[in-house]
C-alpha cells in the first residue's frame, strides 16, 4: 500500500506526522520541567544535584512497581495487589533472613518467585474465568496483606550484612552527588521494560491486546499467554519493589506500602498511559513517578501538611484523565 493512501492529511501538508499519543507524555514532561523551575526559583537549595539524585533514591521502588503497572494498564487491565505484594515481600525477606537465617542471595530469588506466582495466578484467573481484573486483583490484595499478618503483626528489622551494605552504600557520581544501588536496579528495570515493550513480540501483543481484544483474538495472537505474562511481570515488579523498599527501610512490616498501588496507577496515568489500554510508554510512567516525587519535595520545602500531596495528586489525576479524553476524543472504542 502506498504512502499516499495511508496519509489522510489535507493536500499540501507534508513532513513527518506527529502522533497524538505523544501529547499526554509531553504534557507530563512539560509539567515536570515547570515544577522543577518553580522549585528552583522559589526555594534555596532546591536545585542541587543531590536533590535530583534523591528523587530517584526515594522513589526507586515506586518506579519499579509503576513499570509493572504500565504493562497491565496497556492491556486495559488493573492490578490492585501490587502494594500488598510489596509488603508481603518485605515480610518474607525479613522473616527468612532474621528468623530462619537464610542468606540474602537465596532469599531474594524466593521473594521474586512468590511475586511471580501470585501475579501468574491472578492473570490465569482473569483470563480463563473471564473475571474483571479489578475483582481478581482486589482479592489478591486482601490475600497478600492477610499473609503479611499471618507471618507477623509487628515490624521486624533486617540486620543482614549484605542487605545493609546494599541499602546503605552509595555510588559517587561526582560533585558530591551519590546514588544507591536501588537506583541502578530501578533504571535497569525501566530499560528492560522499554526493550520488551518496543522490540519484542510480547510487547507488540501487549499493545494489540489493549487496543482491541477482539481484533487481537481474530489475528490469532496468544491472548491467554499475554494476559498471564503481564500480570506475572506486574507481580515480579511488585516483589522487586518490595525488596528495594526493604533495602531502603532495612525492615519488613505488614503495614508497609498501604495505598502504594494507587500511587503506581496515578504515576502511570499521569505519565500518559491510557486507562483503557493500547497507548502509553514506560518512560512516561517514569516521568509520572518523578512528578509525584517532585510534588512531595515542593510540599516539604514549603513546609505544608503532607495531605496537600494527596490533594495535588488528585487534581493532577483529574487533569490528565481529562487531557486523555480530549486528545483521544476522536478515537472510537474499537480503534
Amino acid at each position: 500500500m502506498s504512502t499516499a493512501v495511508l496519509d489522510k492529511r489535507p493536500a499540501g501538508v507534508s513532513g513527518p506526522r506527529f502522533s497524538q499519543r505523544y501529547v499526554p507524555v509531553l504534557a507530563t514532561l512539560a509539567l515536570l520541567v515547570l515544577m522543577y523551575l518553580f522549585g528552583t526559583f522559589q526555594y534555596e537549595g532546591f536545585a542541587s544535584g543531590q536533590g535530583v539524585a534523591n528523587l530517584f533514591i526515594d522513589n526507586s521502588y515506586l518506579m519499579v512497581i509503576a513499570v509493572g503497572m504500565t504493562f497491565v494498564i496497556l492491556t486495559g487491565g488493573i492490578d490492585l495487589s501490587v502494594g500488598a505484594v510489596a509488603a508481603l515481600s518485605t515480610m518474607v525477606a525479613a522473616t527468612l533472613l532474621e528468623d530462619r537465617g537464610w542468606s540474602a542471595p537465596v532469599v531474594i530469588p524466593v521473594v521474586l518467585l512468590i511475586g511471580c506466582t501470585l501475579g501468574a495466578a491472578m492473570g490465569a484467573v482473569i483470563h480463563y474465568y473471564e473475571i474483571q481484573p479489578f475483582i481478581v486483583t482486589l482479592a489478591g490484595m486482601f490475600l497478600a496483606r492477610g499473609l503479611c499478618y499471618v507471618i507477623s503483626t509487628d515490624s521486624q528489622s533486617i540486620t543482614d550484612g549484605l542487605y545493609s551494605d546494599i541499602g546503605l552504600e552509595t555510588i559517587p557520581l561526582g560533585g558530591g552527588v551519590v546514588i544507591t544501588y536501588s537506583v541502578l536496579v530501578a533504571l535497569a528495570a525501566v530499560l528492560i521494560a522499554y526493550m520488551v515493550l518496543h522490540y519484542t513480540r510480547l510487547g507488540r501483543n501487549v499493545y494489540a491486546l489493549g487496543g482491541n481484544k477482539q481484533s487481537a483474538l481474530l489475528m490469532g495472537l496468544p491472548i491467554a499467554r499475554t494476559t498471564i505474562a503481564v500480570y506475572t511481570i506486574s507481580g515480579f515488579c511488585a516483589a522487586l519493589g518490595g525488596i528495594l523498599f526493604s533495602f531502603y527501610a532495612l525492615s519488613g512490616s505488614p503495614n508497609t506500602a498501604i495505598g502504594l498501588e494507587l500511587d503506581a496507577i496515578a504515576a502511570v496515568v499521569i505519565g500518559g498511559t491510557l486507562l483503557v489500554g493500547g497507548s502509553g510508554f514506560v518512560l512516561g510512567s517514569v516521568i509520572g513517578v518523578l512528578v509525584l516525587g517532585l510534588i512531595q519535595t515542593i510540599i516539604t520545602f514549603a513546609n505544608l501538611e503532607s495531605y496537600f500531596t494527596r490533594i495535588t495528586i488528585g487534581l493532577l489525576l483529574f487533569a490528565f484523565i481529562l487531557l486523555q479524553r480530549l486528545v483521544f476524543a476522536r478515537r472510537s472504542p474499537s480503534s
